[in-house]
């Protein structure tokens, strides 16, 4: 089997970084690499593979995973988040190390720096070194390290801080000083510093760090239809610490949603599920709470439930690197607030890292639901889920603006190619129900009356024209 094939089953994007070995027993020379890793732009490390290409697996790759977490998390300084998982492929278990691009460096493994080079790792220089030192010295602190002006002892929810050692506990591999003192389990996880909270020590085990950081709400809305000008049938506002909030919310999504039913192909049993998988919902939720710029005071979480389709919004852009077609196939997780993901991963949320997206992808389509969307529109993120059979709910002239797009045309473009003279029956009739269903997008959203401005088809629009035309 080729490393590109190998890659692809695995979900790691193309282009990204990967070294390929047949073991894992020397933790020493992995820690090396994920150190390089983390001092430049992320990469992979999958175990299992020989230099030929040949899938050899390894052997008790399950009892391996403990112990090369905590070898890494014992060696590497400072702590990152580094996930081990064990996969499969052609029958045998790998174990792929996925390590994302470092944010505090310089990272060091045993108390050596390392960086990669192309297909290899090696020592970092004292210039390169120095360089890191002074770049880390002139960057100003990312919004989740500054200090929160929480008290500590005042607004601190001890039981958040329970519920997480006790999922900590279960994994095994993690190793606090002292469990039961919450503080230092805090500063354990770099979200306190000389007794007292960073914001994101706040957003999580805050009693409700709404009251100091108000873009931290988070907001869900169930409307009637298909458009946000409509009466909501529920709305609910959420405040309190992080990991509650986005169980709240995500049930939130359940209640709202629709049950259907399926009948087993062996069997006559009916199995009742929820209308979006679940896991998607969750993955899709997780990520917005992960990746959204908190720094943003005008920024936030929102939920819109509607008939056709929900939609999982976040403040703040695509991480650099990041594109709707790298979430489709596998990419570097690029963490924007890495000491928030870091808890996360710890609580068991965020086990897909980079390969999230495929996740989502691949749930919904095994569902027999229309592909997942992401969309960016200058202040925040949108991952839109679709309701089977959209089609009964598109009208004759949404189709016919459908079939006329091609590549990216100009409003004045498709009147023509419409025959339509009207401005306003155009804008009502076609092209605004259009963009509302997520068939038709702006290539410049955040300007709508752009002079410049150009439509595009959607996956979900060329889809539903595939199937008119067939």
């Amino acid at each position: 089997m080729k490393m590109e094939a190998i890659r692809e089953l695995l979900s790691l994007g193309e282009g990204q970084s990967v070294e390929f070995r047949s073991d894992c027993q020397d933790i020493g020379v992995i820690g090396q690499a994920v150190c390089g890793f983390l001092n430049t732009s992320g990469g992979y490390v999958v175990c299992g593979v020989d230099e030929r290409g040949t899938v050899i697996g390894v052997d008790a790759a399950g009892e391996l995973v403990k112990s090369l977490e905590q070898g890494l998390q014992q060696g590497l300084s400072p702590g990152a988040l580094v996930s081990v998982q064990v996969r499969e492929v052609g029958g045998e278990e790998l174990l792929v190390v996925e390590v994302p691009a470092g944010k505090d460096l310089p990272y060091a493994f045993e108390n050596v720096i390392y960086l990669r080079e192309g297909q290899t790792t090696r020592k970092a220089d004292v210039e390169i070194i120095r360089d890191m030192v002074l770049r880390k010295q002139v960057e100003p602190d990312r919004w989740e390290r500054r200090f929160s002006p929480a008290d500590i002892n005042e607004d601190l929810d001890r039981e958040e801080v329970h519920s997480l050692v006790r999922a900590v506990s279960m994994r095994s591999w993690f190793r606090f000083r002292d469990s039961e003192n919450p503080v230092m389990v805090l500063e354990d996880l770099a979200v306190s510093r000389y007794g007292r909270l960073t914001n994101a020590g706040d957003v999580l085990f805050g009693t409700n760090p709404a009251m100091r950081h108000p873009q931290v709400r988070v907001r869900a809305a169930c409307f009637a239809t298909g458009g946000a000008d409509d009466t909501y049938q529920d709305m609910k506002p959420f405040e309190g610490p992080l990991v509650p909030v986005l169980e709240d919310l995500y049930s939130f999504i359940l209640r709202n949603t629709p049950t259907v039913s399926h009948f087993g192909k062996s069997d006559l049993k009916r199995r009742d599920e929820p209308l979006y998988p679940p896991a998607a919902i969750r993955e899709g939720l997780v990520n917005a709470f992960a990746h959204r710029d908190y720094s943003d005071f005008s920024g936030g979480v929102v939920v819109r439930v509607y008939s056709s389709r929900l939609e999982i919004w976040n403040s703040g852009k695509f991480p650099e690197g990041v594109t709707p077609d790298s979430l489709s196939s596998g990419h570097i997780s690029v963490l924007r607030n890495p000491d928030i993901a870091h808890v996360l991963y710890l609580r068991g949320y965020m086990e897909k890292m980079g390969r999230g997206g495929v996740m989502i992808q691949r749930a919904c389509t095994e569902r027999g639901l229309p592909l997942p969307r992401w969309s960016e529109d200058g202040r925040g993120v949108t991952l839109t889920f679709f309701a089977p059979n959209v089609t009964t709910e598109v009208t004759t002239e949404v189709v016919q603006l459908l079939q006329v797009l091609d590549d990216e045309m100009s409003r004045r473009d498709l009147q023509n190619a419409l025959g339509l003279r009207n401005s306003e029956h155009f804008r009502k009739a076609y092209l605004q129900p259009a963009i509302q269903e997520g068939l038709v997008e702006m290539t410049i959203p955040e300007k709508p009356r752009s002079s410049k401005q150009r439509y595009r088809i959607t996956r979900k629009g060329r889809v539903l024209r595939e199937g008119v035309h067939s």
